[in-house]
């Protein structure tokens, strides 16, 4: 027996979507912003997991236009990638799954939606910086999805959550 979709999916695959794509949203805002990624750099030891997942959690580090230069820099331009990538795998990695109600695929649809969000935004945005070279991005693309996997669980939750 095939599973379909029935009439409330639409609103609840729409709910994960919405949910995911603010938390990604949320968590590039304040912890890629230039007090977290200070504050995270000056307080916390980079030998110790705790202090190492913090400062993880302040990648993409954004600044537009704040401090020694003006206008949009590559890593302005990976966060803005971030979130819209992080939307757009969020729904086609969502619209895919079964009608069914919340559970363990949907916060791994969240959390691998934003695994390669992570990384192609990275890979994207590293050739706009000023080493643009093609092992320049895969390092860039290693450095993403490192983040994407310890970040996305927080994605994953929130995409959990909106499903109703």
């Amino acid at each position: 027996m095939a599973v379909t979709n029935s009439a409330g999916t639409g609103r609840s695959h729409g709910r994960a979507v919405g949910t995911g794509s603010f938390a990604a949203v949320v968590l590039v805002a304040v912890c890629g912003s230039p007090a977290y990624v200070d504050w995270a750099a000056a307080n916390t030891d980079p030998t110790g997991a705790g202090g190492w997942f913090l400062r993880l959690l302040a990648w993409p580090a954004w600044r537009f236009g704040v401090g020694e230069g003006s206008g949009v820099g590559a890593a302005d331009v990976t966060a803005i990638l971030l979130v819209l990538l992080a939307a757009g795998f969020l729904h086609l990695l969502s619209a895919s799954q079964p009608a069914r109600g919340p559970g363990v695929g949907q916060f791994f649809t969240g959390w691998a939606a934003y695994v390669l969000a992570s990384g192609f935004a990275a890979f994207l945005g590293s050739f706009l910086g000023p080493d643009a070279a093609l092992a320049v991005a895969f390092q860039a693309t290693g450095t993403g999805v490192t983040y994407g996997f310890f970040a996305g669980w927080i994605i994953g939750a929130a995409s959990l959550g909106g499903r109703a």
